[in-house]
């Protein structure tokens, strides 16, 4: 999952590379799921070839649109955090980008619901001082040792590395 090397400066570290919690894949699971058990369903009780075979196509734009379209997207998008910026990827055809300075961060934040908490996951919650406002990366595993992290590497970016200001 590691993201290219070409796309880092020289010296860059990469920090945290992480993509979105699996659990966005429990929907496509689950059409999945129901769009064979219809066909399957149409296989056994149909007596009219044609009419299956219709079917079966319809599942098959439904299996592309409603699974493999999700399926994609979550194996294509990255959220990494190296000693100078947030870099996020996501797309196969249509490539999309987005990089912000650490030093441009003023603030993260995470939330997470009654699922979130059960799943391990939550939303990131990064603040700038631009007109973007905030840039929410959700379904982020393990969203409280990230924004720990990201605390850091902010305290780092800053000039107070560790915390200690001028002691």
């Amino acid at each position: 999952m590691a993201i290219s090397s070409k796309l880092l400066n020289p010296g860059e570290k990469v920090i945290i590379d992480t993509r979105t919690h699996v659990k966005a894949l429990i929907a496509p699971v689950f059409f999945l799921v129901v769009l064979l058990a219809i066909g399957t369903y149409s296989e056994v009780s149909l007596d009219n070839r044609t009419f299956k075979w219709v079917i079966w196509a319809v599942l098959a734009v439904g299996i592309v649109w409603f699974v493999l379209k999700p399926l994609v997207i979550w194996a294509t998008a990255t959220y990494t955090f190296t000693d100078r910026r947030l870099i996020t990827r996501s797309g196969v055809i249509v490539r999309r980008g987005h990089d912000m300075p650490l030093a441009r961060i003023s603030d993260i934040a995470y939330e997470f619901g009654p699922i979130d908490r059960l799943l391990g996951c939550g939303t990131l919650v990064i603040s700038d001082a631009s007109t973007h406002g905030q840039i929410e990366l959700h379904d982020i595993p393990q969203v409280e040792d990230v924004q720990r992290k990201v605390n850091e590497l902010l305290l780092q970016a800053h000039g107070t590395p560790g915390g200690h200001e001028g002691v």
